[in-house]
Protein backbone atom coordinates (compact mmCIF):
# COMPACT_ATOMS: atom_id res chain seq x y z
CA UNK A 1 0.00 0.00 0.00
CA UNK A 2 1.23 3.09 -0.63
CA UNK A 3 2.10 6.02 1.63
CA UNK A 4 1.61 9.43 -0.58
CA UNK A 5 0.35 9.53 -4.28
CA UNK A 6 1.07 12.26 -6.51
CA UNK A 7 -0.42 12.44 -10.03
CA UNK A 8 0.98 13.61 -12.58
CA UNK A 9 -0.51 14.90 -16.60
CA UNK A 10 2.34 14.14 -19.04
CA UNK A 11 3.24 17.50 -20.48
CA UNK A 12 4.70 18.21 -23.46
CA UNK A 13 7.72 19.44 -22.15
CA UNK A 14 8.35 15.37 -20.88
CA UNK A 15 8.13 13.93 -24.35
CA UNK A 16 10.73 13.23 -27.32
CA UNK A 17 9.77 13.89 -31.03
CA UNK A 18 7.81 10.64 -30.75
CA UNK A 19 5.87 11.94 -28.49
CA UNK A 20 6.49 9.29 -25.85
CA UNK A 21 8.16 10.50 -22.41
CA UNK A 22 11.46 11.22 -22.61
CA UNK A 23 13.57 8.74 -19.38
CA UNK A 24 15.19 11.43 -17.59
CA UNK A 25 11.67 13.49 -17.45
CA UNK A 26 10.61 10.54 -15.30
CA UNK A 27 13.61 11.46 -12.98
CA UNK A 28 12.36 14.83 -12.36
CA UNK A 29 8.90 13.53 -11.89
CA UNK A 30 9.98 11.17 -8.82
CA UNK A 31 11.70 14.09 -7.45
CA UNK A 32 8.49 15.91 -7.79
CA UNK A 33 6.58 13.68 -5.91
CA UNK A 34 9.79 13.14 -3.60
CA UNK A 35 9.39 16.97 -2.62
CA UNK A 36 5.74 16.82 -2.59
CA UNK A 37 5.95 14.19 -0.31
CA UNK A 38 7.77 15.64 2.46
CA UNK A 39 6.28 19.07 2.22
CA UNK A 40 2.39 16.89 2.18
CA UNK A 41 2.90 13.94 4.40
CA UNK A 42 6.25 14.41 6.72
CA UNK A 43 5.62 18.25 7.27
CA UNK A 44 9.11 19.24 6.10
CA UNK A 45 8.92 21.37 3.06
CA UNK A 46 12.13 21.13 0.66
CA UNK A 47 12.40 25.14 1.12
CA UNK A 48 12.22 24.96 5.59
CA UNK A 49 14.57 22.16 5.13
CA UNK A 50 17.22 23.50 3.07
CA UNK A 51 17.60 26.96 5.34
CA UNK A 52 17.50 24.35 8.46
CA UNK A 53 20.55 25.66 10.48
CA UNK A 54 23.35 24.82 10.34
CA UNK A 55 23.82 25.96 6.78
CA UNK A 56 20.59 24.20 5.80
CA UNK A 57 19.77 19.96 5.10
CA UNK A 58 19.03 18.47 1.68
CA UNK A 59 17.98 14.64 1.12
CA UNK A 60 19.46 13.79 -1.74
CA UNK A 61 19.05 10.56 -4.27
CA UNK A 62 22.27 7.64 -3.48
CA UNK A 63 20.50 5.03 -5.20
CA UNK A 64 18.33 4.53 -7.98
CA UNK A 65 17.17 1.73 -9.65
CA UNK A 66 14.41 1.69 -12.33
CA UNK A 67 12.57 -0.55 -14.39
CA UNK A 68 10.43 0.88 -17.38
CA UNK A 69 7.77 -1.33 -18.26
CA UNK A 70 5.63 0.86 -20.79
CA UNK A 71 5.66 4.11 -22.38
CA UNK A 72 3.91 6.99 -21.55
CA UNK A 73 2.42 9.60 -24.07
CA UNK A 74 2.11 13.61 -24.24
CA UNK A 75 -1.67 13.58 -22.78
CA UNK A 76 -1.39 10.23 -20.28
CA UNK A 77 -2.57 10.90 -16.17
CA UNK A 78 -0.28 8.88 -14.34
CA UNK A 79 0.13 8.37 -10.58
CA UNK A 80 3.17 8.10 -8.65
CA UNK A 81 2.24 5.92 -6.00
CA UNK A 82 5.19 5.96 -2.86
CA UNK A 83 5.81 3.70 -0.28
CA UNK A 84 8.61 4.29 2.34
CA UNK A 85 10.31 1.10 2.71
CA UNK A 86 13.26 1.30 4.84
CA UNK A 87 14.48 3.97 8.00
CA UNK A 88 18.04 4.58 8.43
CA UNK A 89 19.96 6.59 10.66
CA UNK A 90 20.38 8.76 7.80
CA UNK A 91 18.54 6.94 5.00
CA UNK A 92 15.41 6.50 3.47
CA UNK A 93 14.36 3.37 1.01
CA UNK A 94 11.70 4.79 -1.13
CA UNK A 95 9.54 2.19 -3.84
CA UNK A 96 7.50 4.54 -6.85
CA UNK A 97 5.29 2.74 -8.88
CA UNK A 98 4.11 4.76 -11.77
CA UNK A 99 0.34 4.12 -13.42
CA UNK A 100 -1.43 4.87 -15.86
CA UNK A 101 -5.03 3.08 -14.65
CA UNK A 102 -3.69 -0.21 -14.18
CA UNK A 103 -0.69 0.09 -16.43
CA UNK A 104 2.87 -0.12 -14.61
CA UNK A 105 4.89 2.70 -16.61
CA UNK A 106 7.74 2.21 -14.15
CA UNK A 107 8.72 0.95 -10.90
CA UNK A 108 11.66 2.93 -9.26
CA UNK A 109 13.40 1.85 -5.95
CA UNK A 110 15.33 4.85 -4.52
CA UNK A 111 17.52 5.67 -1.52
CA UNK A 112 17.41 9.02 0.09
CA UNK A 113 20.19 10.11 2.97
CA UNK A 114 19.72 13.33 4.59
CA UNK A 115 22.43 15.43 4.89
CA UNK A 116 23.58 18.94 6.17
CA UNK A 117 24.99 21.90 4.71
CA UNK A 118 27.86 20.41 3.76
CA UNK A 119 26.70 17.43 2.22
CA UNK A 120 27.75 14.69 5.10
CA UNK A 121 25.34 12.78 6.02
CA UNK A 122 23.25 13.28 9.16
CA UNK A 123 20.72 11.94 11.33
CA UNK A 124 17.12 12.96 10.46
CA UNK A 125 15.49 15.70 12.79
CA UNK A 126 13.51 13.91 15.53
CA UNK A 127 9.88 15.14 14.42
CA UNK A 128 10.28 13.69 10.88
CA UNK A 129 12.06 10.51 12.03
CA UNK A 130 8.95 10.04 14.70
CA UNK A 131 6.33 10.56 11.40
CA UNK A 132 8.59 8.43 9.26
CA UNK A 133 8.31 5.68 11.73
CA UNK A 134 4.88 6.37 12.19
CA UNK A 135 3.54 6.18 8.81
CA UNK A 136 5.69 2.49 8.40
CA UNK A 137 4.54 1.20 11.51
CA UNK A 138 0.49 2.42 10.42
CA UNK A 139 0.85 0.96 7.16
CA UNK A 140 2.20 -2.62 8.61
Amino acid sequence: MAHYRFPQKILFKHCDPAGIVFYPRYYEMLNDAVEAMFSDLLGWPFEEMHKTPPNGSGVPTVRMETVFSAPSRHGDRIELAVTLTRLGASSLGLRTVASAGDEVRFTAEQVLVCVDGHGRPRGWPDAVREKITSIMEDAA
